[in-house]
């Protein structure tokens, strides 16, 4: 029997031990990965400390991960498959580099599914694979692995908010055209809560490129972040950056969006305070009180959130009951969107990559690394070479 290592989490709140577990054979439409480097996400240190998602004990955790494919089950779109479809991704045992969203969150947390170890089964919608710039070089197994999360997120608030997909042709039927002619003639900003951590810095990204596009949904795109990170941000694509422990930041972005004459309608809230995020789309309510303003929060929403009128606050995350919407959903992020994105050099990874550790026995000290707050930078631990 093939075994391989893991960190293996025991129970709830205790540290990941290393224990070699049984290697898995890929099923109807998985990919097993050799997994090369994981990302460290805040999701990851509440599933340690508080059993979000695990149905039981032991198992293991993780999201984003990098690795070579090693070996594909039936219905995986392989080079020699006539799928008809020459512009979906294509996956080769052995040789194709992939970055992956570890699945085990829609799997019962089933420990074949975890990225925290050796060999991961991935569904194929949840990958992409890595491209070969050739002599330009390609991206590193710990860049790519701080992809999959940081890119699902926005693309998921996008579309929680109604903003239409990039290259998705909207028939003219479906919005009513008087409206359609109100929206271009408006000058209107996405606000961003948050934009230096890993969801927000990529939410600048995919917002700069929505807001360059012919008949953007927006025209600005507002950011928050700490000070010493405003340049960085502004390089992602922001138009203006705010500095969020400045105790007037709410009434600076309402006086800087009516100096420009701008509306703000929509935010996607990275991380930060909803209640921050509401006021501001609160102030723009009396000009428009035909239209929802909505926020995309990516931290859960409160129960004890405060509700403001013509404010609709949505928490982000892809289809948790429908499988097939589910898969549906990462296909276009992953396979469709990150990977032309990727091809075309029209995204970068972001923000900047601080390796904590190389070996599964190092992602405890990641994890609590990651508790004590790092900002603007994405912790990676190298699994293997």
């Amino acid at each position: 029997m093939t075994t391989h290592l893991a960190a293996i989490l025991p129970s709830k709140n205790t540290p990941f031990t290393l224990q070699n577990r049984p290697t898995p054979t890929p099923g109807p439409g998985e990919l097993l990965i050799a997994v090369k480097s994981v990302a460290l996400n805040p999701a990851d240190t509440i599933m340690r400390s508080h059993g979000l998602f695990i149905q039981s004990y032991p198992t293991v955790i993780g999201f984003d991960i990098s690795g070579l494919v090693i070996d594909v089950g039936e219905g995986v779109p392989v080079p020699a498959s006539n799928r008809g479809d020459s512009e979906g991704p294509v996956f080769e045992p052995g040789l194709t580099r992939v970055a992956a969203y570890a699945a085990a969150a829609w799997k019962g947390c089933d420990p074949d599914y975890g990225a925290f170890q050796e060999k991961c089964l991935v569904p194929w919608e949840h990958a992409v694979p890595i491209p070969d710039y050739g002599e330009g070089g390609s991206l590193s197994w710990n860049e790519a692995a701080t992809l999959p999360v940081a890119v699902q997120v926005p693309l998921n608030a996008w579309d929680a908010l109604g903003i239409p997909r990039m290259d998705t042709i909207i028939e003219p039927d479906i919005i009513d055209a008087n409206e359609q002619g109100k929206q271009r003639q408006k000058k209107n900003a996405l606000l961003i809560w948050g934009a230096s951590s890993s969801v927000g810095t990529m939410g600048v990204q995919t917002a700069r490129l929505l807001r360059d596009e012919q008949n953007p949904p927006f025209t600005a795109v507002y950011a928050t972040a700490g000070a010493a990170n405003h340049s960085y941000i502004r390089s992602l694509g922001a138009d203006r950056v705010f500095d969020y422990k400045n105790p007037n930041v709410v009434e600076d972005i309402i006086a800087a969006a009516r100096e420009d004459g701008i509306v703000i309608r929509h935010c996607f809230l990275a991380v930060g305070q909803l209640a921050q995020c509401q006021a501001v789309l609160e102030a723009f309510r009396e000009s428009e009180k035909h239209e929802t303003s909505k926020i995309a929060s990516a931290p859960p929403v409160p129960a004890d959130a405060k509700v403001v009128n013509g404010v609709e606050t949505i928490f982000v995350q892809p289809c948790m009951d429908e499988e097939a919407e589910r898969l549906a959903q990462f296909r276009y992020w992953m396979g469709t969107w990150l990977r032309k994105s990727l091809e075309i050099k029209t995204i970068r990874p972001s923000p900047e990559v601080e390796v904590v550790g190389r070996g599964l026995e190092t992602l405890n000290a990641g994890l609590d690394e990651l508790l004590r707050g790092v900002s603007c930078t994405k912790l990676v631990v190298e699994v293997a070479k």
